[in-house]
């Protein structure tokens, strides 16, 4: 049985599967433009993060009902089951389904048929967090949120992704103050592939409390030791870092040092579908490569509870971090 952890960094998008995608386009009279499951699995060859998007957006197409985004949380919810995720906090992208002309309804309902009942059928406990993408207008993003305020007893926060170059922090101070006034935890991406100034930025402007990647710190020894001593976690995710060419290799990935340095980090997995691995699959992978041996894992499942936006189920929090002090490797 995997360790137990807590899956933060995840785009529930990003984790449908070619077969699946095939699935609901048969369902829905859509034409996708591979021939078989193999051909779109080629495409999942990226260059960059432009790359990636322009596919993920592309294969949202399939996506147009509410048993549809149903069936999409739970084939992710059994897949991080069985990878030892007791709990998973799950971004959406609203924006790019309304722009398809579905609601809000439509998106936020669907899932919530699965992560309502996930608990009971997966052994999962769920957050919802509502993602922005930034590279859309701020307008754009307060019109979301205000679509979003009847569904806010579903939704725990809200994040920022998408292209992050050339759209910094600030461009969302107005709709982090609405969220914020209405309650909702904040994240952020940030210092993926924007510079350390967009995690300072995120911090100082947008109040965030966990950094989504935030890899870049590491190029900011000042920034660094903020993190550290305000331990403001950050949720990695080191196959996704390698596919989008964050990193070379994952031999060189700062992981380590981060550790080393004291940050509070979690490892994820963003969109497991197309980066070629889910919760588990991450930290096997930056074991093997990394070496980071059984206190290092544990370490990084510990933080990934304590990181979480559990403070309304203090038990299960309690629960989960009792089995990780417990798990025999």
């Amino acid at each position: 049985m995997p360790l137990p952890k807590a899956e933060l960094h995840l785009h529930i998008e990003g984790t449908l599967e070619p077969e699946l995608a095939f699935e609901l386009a048969a369902r829905n009279g859509v034409e996708l433009a591979y021939a078989d499951t193999d051909e779109l699995r080629e495409a999942y060859r990226f260059q960059d993060l432009q790359s990636f998007l322009n596919l993920y957006y592309e294969l949202m197409a399939v996506l147009r009902t509410e048993r549809d985004f149903e069936d999409l949380a739970n084939a992710y919810l059994a897949r991080a089951a069985a990878q030892g995720v007791r709990h998973a906090e799950i971004f959406f992208d609203p924006q790019a389904h309304l722009a398809r002309g579905l609601t809000m309804g439509t998106v936020v309902e669907g899932l919530w048929r699965a992560l309502g009942r996930s608990e009971e059928n997966h052994g999962v406990s769920t957050r919802l967090i509502l993602c922005f993408l930034r590279d859309e207008s701020a307008e754009s993003a307060l019109e979301t949120l205000r679509a979003a305020r009847p569904y806010l007893d579903r939704i725990t926060g809200i994040g920022l992704d998408s292209a992050e170059v050339g759209h910094p922090p600030v461009k969302f101070r107005e709709v982090y103050e609405a969220a914020a006034a209405l309650g909702l935890r904040r994240v952020a991406h940030a210092g993926e592939e924007g510079p350390p100034e967009y995690i300072t930025e995120a911090l100082d402007v947008l109040g965030v409390e966990r950094v989504d990647h935030g890899l870049r710190c590491m190029e900011d020894p000042a920034l660094v030791e903020r993190l550290v001593r305000e331990r403001i976690p950050l949720t990695l995710c080191p196959l996704s870092n390698v596919r989008l060419r964050a990193v070379d290799n994952l031999a060189d990935h700062p992981l380590p040092a981060m550790l080393d340095a004291g940050l509070l980090c979690t490892v994820n997995s963003d969109d497991p579908a197309y980066f070629g691995g889910y919760a588990d699959d991450n930290f096997r992978a930056v074991d093997e490569t990394l070496g980071l041996g059984e206190d290092r894992l544990r370490e990084l499942a510990r933080n990934s509870f304590l990181a979480s936006f559990l403070e309304d189920d203090e038990e299960r929090r309690a629960h989960c971090l009792a089995e990780v002090a417990d798990y025999v490797f």
